[in-house]
């Protein structure tokens, strides 16, 4: 009896087995009974595959706009730099005296004039 019902297991078993290789097992009736299911199924997976091409799309720009942005700030800060140096004062009054425009520093403060 132990050893009948052993065989029957197995048999069926073997036929889930036997269906699944053969194509019984996921047949076209499967799907026309549940075709609104795996039409679901089916959306979902094209989704996440667009979600995520996507993502890599937008994470690639993002390092790229970095990037740029860190070589816009580096150009910015050599821009200053060089600014700064040539607006000092003695920058400004060597070049003054170098093009001889005789023009000198001032020693007076300016003062506003009114009128009363």
């Amino acid at each position: 009896m132990a050893q009948a019902a052993g065989k029957s297991k197995k048999i069926k078993d073997d036929n889930l087995l036997v269906k699944l290789i053969n194509g019984r097992l996921l047949s076209s009736d499967f799907f026309a009974r549940h075709w609104k299911s795996v039409l679901l199924a089916i959306l979902m997976v094209l989704i996440y595959i667009t979600n995520r091409y996507q993502c890599l799309t937008r994470m690639e720009e993002i390092r790229r706009l970095e990037q740029e942005l860190e070589e816009v700030e580096t150009e910015r800060i050599r821009v200053r730099s060089t600014y700064m140096s040539r607006i000092r004062e003695s920058s400004m009054q060597e070049m003054v005296d170098t093009m001889h425009l005789n023009l000198r520093i001032q020693d007076k403060p300016p003062y506003k004039l009114s009128k009363h």
